[in-house]
């Protein structure tokens, strides 16, 4: 479980990650998303490594507990489902990997696609099944 801050603590910074991409084994500065299939480039604007797609974001189930570790040996496509946020106010995305249905969070990045970060946090909105009373009371 992880470790809660007090208020007045600093986040400890993200580790750089030596991750090799390419083909073979050799380091890249790209991958391919396994959603759009468009070149996505591995440095991202508020995170120590990439873990999604800026554009539609899809990942691929590559890490296991810790961030950028790349030690989950599924490979399987992870669908983006549904926003939460941090008490701090920093978004997270929810995947669920389509291969073996675990579920992970994921830090947004500056470049994500804000249209898409929107329709998921609006999605329960358009939850026919949940009445829009209940949501309202909350």
């Amino acid at each position: 479980m992880p470790r809660r801050r007090t208020p007045g603590q600093q986040r400890r910074a993200q580790r750089p990650k030596d991750v090799l991409h390419g083909p073979g084994g050799a380091s890249g500065d790209t991958f391919r998303c396994v959603g759009c299939r468009l070149e996505v480039p591995l440095a991202a604007p508020g995170t120590a490594h990439r873990n999604h797609c800026p554009h539609c974001l899809a990942s691929r189930h590559v890490d296991r507990r810790i961030p950028g570790d790349r030690s989950a040996a599924c490979g399987g496509r992870m669908q983006a489902l549904c926003l939460t946020t941090r008490q701090d106010g920093e978004w997270l995305l929810i995947h669920q990997c389509l291969a073996c249905d675990e579920l992970s969070t994921n830090r947004t990045a500056g470049d994500d696609n804000a249209l898409a970060l929107i329709r998921l946090a609006v999605r329960p909105l358009a939850d026919t099944g949940m009445p829009v009373r209940a949501l309202i009371t909350l």
